[in-house]
């Protein structure tokens, strides 16, 4: 038998990762990496901010707990390696009201149980201490936390990879995946074109990822919902006033962790995002519309009891949206000296939010496979962060860890 062939369907920073971690743990093994831009990182990686999660809000031995801790240190290293920008400007997340309290005191436990390198509870004083014009009752503070450039990232993945003999196709959107005769054919671009044929694949798709798996895995849940995420960027003027991040106390019934200032690694100051239904996959403007994305969103029970549950957090995120003022109404309250005057209208994002029947948030990453196919039907945030740790448990798990 001649050499495996592995294909890869995605060019994020997830599909790129495995595509490496195989280039380099099966030597003996070619990779096929599938984008269907004509760049990589174009989606989710090129949109996020950025942030290298230290820990502090994943459930205590979920594989987000475990992936982002091992993760971060590999992508530390990774970037020390490849001479990618990699800042520990560090993080406070913040309690404005007594409320929330409660909620810090149990997000302190489970970063505590996470072990999370340096963390440390912090009064109202010592809030200034680390970011002098933040305001709380009091924070975590947790100094690992970093900063990266994902795309960056990304470009010395894909290198490594066709470093390693494999091949990075770009422009080649995936149309139909069939499994004959013991490999899998894929078929990329028009109907004349000669499938991919490979012995093993991994979907790592993203915000198409149900509809890729499901035909694969025979599961018609969870489906993809599309949120966007808006930011704004602070005036050269005010952008010092932040040293590193500030966040609120998330609401433990959403993945989302709210409006927050992060620091980039170009100096840059942001804001956000927020999190509103993007009526297209890749729908990164309000005017971004999708007949079919828009059909499929409507067609599925869980959006429903999700809208239901929900719909007052919905139009508060959409009133944000729509007014400046309002959206910096709450980041306001967190660091009160930079406010709607200072902030101008950013890029933003997509999150490919998956959404069981019944309208629950998958939370954790969610990995299936069977006949030599396996899709990444979940990965949030923070799976940037955990993509190199994510593509060594797949490969364990494909294979055996003695890979």
């Amino acid at each position: 038998m001649g050499e495996e062939i592995v294909g890869v369907v995605g060019g994020g920073i997830l599909g790129l990762a495995v595509a490496r971690e195989l280039g380099r743990r099966r030597p003996g093994t070619r990779v096929v990496l599938l984008e269907k831009e004509r760049s990589l990182a174009a989606h989710q990686t090129g949109h996020n901010s950025g942030v290298v999660h230290a820990g502090i809000y994943y459930r205590p031995g979920s594989l987000k707990a475990e992936l982002c801790s091992r993760g971060r240190h590999l992508l530390r290293d990774f970037c020390a390696e490849h001479a990618v920008a990699y800042d520990e400007c560090g993080k406070l997340v913040v309690a404005i009201d007594r409320d929330e309290l409660g909620r810090l005191d149990l997000l302190e436990q489970t970063a505590s149980a996470n072990r999370v390198p340096g963390l440390r509870r912090v009064s109202g004083d010592e809030i200034r201490d680390v970011e002098p014009h933040a305001a709380g009752l009091a924070a975590l503070h947790s100094p690992a936390t970093a900063i990266t450039d994902y795309v960056a990232v990304a470009q010395a993945l894909a290198a490594e990879v066709v470093g390693a003999g494999g091949q990075v196709r770009l422009g080649a959107p995936v149309r139909a995946i069939e499994r004959r005769a013991g490999r899998v054919h894929v078929r990329v671009g028009g109907a004349a074109d000669a499938p991919v044929v490979v012995d093993r694949l991994v979907v790592a798709a993203g915000l198409h990822a149900d509809r890729l798996s499901a035909p694969l895995d025979g599961q018609a849940g969870p489906r993809i919902l599309p949120f966007r995420g808006e930011y704004m960027t602070v005036s050269a003027a005010k952008r010092d006033l932040v040293r590193g991040m500030v966040y609120p106390v998330p609401d433990p019934r959403y993945p989302f962790l709210g409006v927050h200032f992060t620091r980039r690694v170009t100096g840059e100051l942001e804001v956000g995002p927020n999190a509103v239904l993007a009526t297209r996959r890749e729908g990164y403007r309000r005017r971004d519309v999708s007949a079919g994305d828009l059909r499929d969103i409507l067609g599925w029970p869980g959006f429903w009891h999700l809208a239901r549950a929900h719909w007052r957090t919905g139009a508060m995120e959409v009133r944000g949206s729509l007014s400046r003022r309002a959206y910096m109404a709450r980041a306001q309250r967190y660091v009160p000296g930079i406010g709607a005057d200072d902030v101008v209208r950013a890029g933003s994002g997509v999150r490919a939010q998956a959404v069981e029947r019944d309208g629950s948030l998958v939370d954790d990453f969610r990995i299936t496979g069977s006949d030599g196919i396996t899709c990444i039907r979940n990965a949030p945030s923070p799976a940037a962060t955990s993509s190199l740790a994510i593509a060594a448990h797949l490969v364990d798990r494909i294979w055996g860890a003695t890979g």
